[in-house]
């Protein structure tokens, strides 16, 4: 997970990496096993899709604001106490947002067990990793750079409300309430800009001001949440041990994999830095932006098809087949619309980033199989996980950085690029011959785009167009 770190921590990571919002009022009840017809969940990708484009957008005005208004100290410590609550985010869920999804997706009847077990898990792990942020901060303020240990305090006081909205949003996702996953999603994002423009253009306060907003937004939310949820499903209050050990074992599996690809993604930018210098590494920062945007599509995509996939019982994947085949149509769509915008970046950026064009070209390849194999895989994560999908991600961490320590000093961030894409092609084959084997799909019939494809993806831009 990346924080915006103009405001909350994103509530919702997996995926990870949001104004075409279904109406409130347009949402059907989904009876367990039951699955939503290709029309609607393209639908469904459209709107969460156009939800993300408002998200990001937000998180740019506010970045930019605070930026401008509290110059370069104020806005790193800001961003500080954003990348630590953040990563407190990443660590106490451990998997959990994604249990909750399959559990409760693959059979409704868990949603009051599951939905009293995440309460209880976010209120205590929450608090736990709030309390220790806090202390830390007290004890080793070298630790978080010295940035003033009431700013941490205040921000440490939001992560038990995110770890609440964070299980509570996957919540919704399981029992297909997308529509109002979506407004409570791009919640945070625009209220962090409504309190950017609040509390610094408006009362020209300063990082303090922001930062408590900021809290007060994410408490705000999460309380939402839990009304959404209440009224939605209607759940009682009933924790159970015996699902929440069910859910952690699974959790373990699926954060092994979360936490292998958010290295792999992550770790090279740091190599670069390490042996080549910030300049070098702000180019493929650069670079790896641009990829990781081009990523956005496919990430709505997994997300949504993830419950999908756990609430049906399709052993021959042939919804997911489906999907794969039109991300992969889509993809090269997007990858060929990126090549002119490569060649683009030293004329926004300024000739320093020249080399950012090879680097980004280097990585399109990459880009495009990590993207398919994201949509992919989601028939394994909806299906219980099996070992191998975690393992596999293992090998290819271990590979990506054993490659990057070797040549990163040497050949730089045009090395970390081409490793990128080296690692993101060996997971891509690694899962698709297992998906062979496993569905009995031939590899053509999964990713190579039939006329017909092209011909849906129309329909369902004509859909969307003259439905709105």
């Amino acid at each position: 997970m990346v924080a915006n770190v103009s405001g909350l921590a994103s509530p919702y990571t997996y995926m990870s990496d949001q104004a075409l919002p279904i109406a409130v009022s347009e949402i059907e009840t989904v009876t367990p096993g039951a699955a939503a017809p290709p029309l609607r969940f393209a639908t469904r990708v459209a709107g969460t899709f156009g939800t993300r484009l408002v998200m990001v957008a937000a998180g740019i005005g506010s970045s930019i604001v605070a930026a401008r208004w509290l110059g370069s100290k104020g806005f790193g410590e800001l961003s500080v106490v954003n990348v630590t609550g953040a990563l407190a985010l990443q660590i106490g869920s451990a998997g959990l947002p994604s249990a909750i999804v399959y559990f409760v997706g693959k059979d409704r009847r868990h949603l009051a067990t599951a939905a009293s077990n995440a309460l209880l898990c976010a209120i205590v792990i929450g608090s736990a990793l709030g309390l220790s942020v806090i202390v830390l901060s007290l004890i080793k303020p070298a630790l978080f750079g010295y940035v003033p240990a009431k700013l941490l305090a205040v921000g440490a006081v939001s992560i038990p409300f995110l770890m609440i909205t964070l299980l509570g949003l996957n919540l919704l996702l399981a029992i297909d309430r997308v529509a109002l996953f979506n407004v409570l999603d791009a919640a945070a994002p625009l209220l962090v800009l409504l309190n950017t423009l609040v509390a610094l253009v408006v009362i020209r306060s300063g990082v303090f001001a922001l930062i408590s907003f900021n809290t007060a937004a994410a408490i705000l939310i999460s309380l939402a949440t839990i009304a959404v949820i209440v009224r939605s499903a209607q759940p009682k209050w009933q924790p159970s041990l015996s699902l929440f050990k069910r859910m952690i074992t699974y959790a373990i599996k699926f954060y092994i994999s979360i936490i292998g690809g958010v290295i792999i993604i992550r770790a090279d930018l740091l190599i670069v830095n390490h042996f080549r210098g910030a300049s070098e590494a702000g180019v493929y920062a650069v670079a790896s932006q641009v990829a990781t945007l081009m990523m956005l599509l496919p990430g709505v995509v997994a997300t949504l098809l993830f419950p999908r996939v756990a609430s049906s019982e399709d052993k021959r994947a042939g919804f997911t087949v489906e999907v794969t085949r039109h991300t992969s149509l889509l993809l090269a769509i997007i990858c060929v619309v990126t090549v002119p915008i490569a060649f683009a970046l030293p004329v926004i950026y300024g000739p320093a980033f020249a080399d950012g064009t090879i680097q980004l070209l280097i990585l399109l390849p990459g880009v495009y199989f990590i993207s398919i194999e994201s949509v992919m895989v989601q028939h394994f994560t909806g299906t219980g996980l099996p070992a191998m999908i975690p393992a596999f991600w293992l090998l290819t961490l271990v590979l990506s950085l054993t490659l990057n320590l070797i040549f990163v000093p040497g050949y730089g961030a045009r090395a970390a690029a081409a490793i990128s894409t080296l690692s993101y092609t060996l997971i891509f084959v690694l899962v698709a011959v297992y998906f062979r084997a496993k569905t009995g799909n031939r590899l053509s019939t999964v990713f190579v785009p039939r006329r017909s494809d092209l011909h849906n993806l129309l329909r369902v831009a004509r859909f969307n167009v003259f439905s709105n």
